[in-house]
């Protein structure tokens, strides 16, 4: 953790959370000691330990700035694995994509929605340990779509891209995206059907590549943010 992240007007963490056993058992503080931390999706700053028992640590939380700030890019990845998933979106958050969109597509695995990943609520708990990756406060925002159709209405960018080695007549790293909102399609491990391909080419998306290879989704989400972050000139 390079920052912990804190829910509004949260001050106490019990003993049995991941961030108080962070601070006593990882950092090794005590009371009077201090540590970066922030509101989530809002300020970050200074947090100091007023008191630490059996039952948990009181803070005391001293704002400095905002470091929410997430860039204008966002990811429509399609259903995968749910291990695989669980990696996607804690690099995408620690990366600073904006929004995901992850809609279930015509060759992937229905059942997936089903997964704990997201009945349970599990894919926030991940999506804070990649903000909190990053040093930041700013937390991704994550719609679960049934259908690619539905993913496309939700999905708003200057510059629409569809990752396809079959399709793609260009080079993502030589994209002109600067100033640009970007929307970056990434497809299931069994690739995008021929009538998603149509939908995403009449909704505007121009369909470029990373290379020749194939990669796995969880290859082409961490290469593409990058790349598409890259030519949008922020890192």
């Amino acid at each position: 953790m390079n920052i912990i992240l804190l829910e509004e007007n949260e001050l106490f963490l019990p003993s049995s959370d991941e961030r108080a056993k962070h601070i006593r058992k990882v950092l090794h503080l005590g009371v009077g000691d201090s540590f970066r931390a922030g509101i989530m999706n809002s300020m970050q700053g200074k947090a100091t330990i007023i008191s630490s028992d059996e039952k948990g640590i009181e803070l005391a939380f001293e704002a400095e700035e905002d470091g929410s700030a997430l860039y204008p890019l966002t990811l429509i990845v399609a259903q995968v694995r749910p291990i695989c998933m669980r990696r996607i979106l804690r690099e995408a958050v620690s990366m600073g994509v904006g929004k995901l969109i992850l809609p279930v597509s015509d060759l992937g695995e229905k059942s997936y929605l089903g997964a704990s990943l997201y009945t349970e609520g599990e894919y926030r708990k991940i999506l804070i340990d990649g903000a909190m990756q990053s040093g930041f406060t700013g937390v991704s925002e994550v719609r679960i779509a049934s259908t690619l159709e539905e993913a496309l209405s939700q999905a708003e960018g200057d510059c629409r891209i569809l990752l396809d080695n079959r399709k793609g007549a260009s080079r993502l790293a030589e994209a002109e995206l600067e100033g640009k909102s970007v929307v970056l399609a990434i497809g299931p491990e069994r690739g995008w059907s021929d009538r998603e391909v149509e939908l995403f080419e009449r909704a505007g998306y121009s369909p470029m590549l990373i290379g020749k290879r194939i990669l796995r989704t969880e290859t082409a989400a961490v290469g593409g943010t990058l790349l598409a972050l890259s030519r949008m000139g922020f890192v």
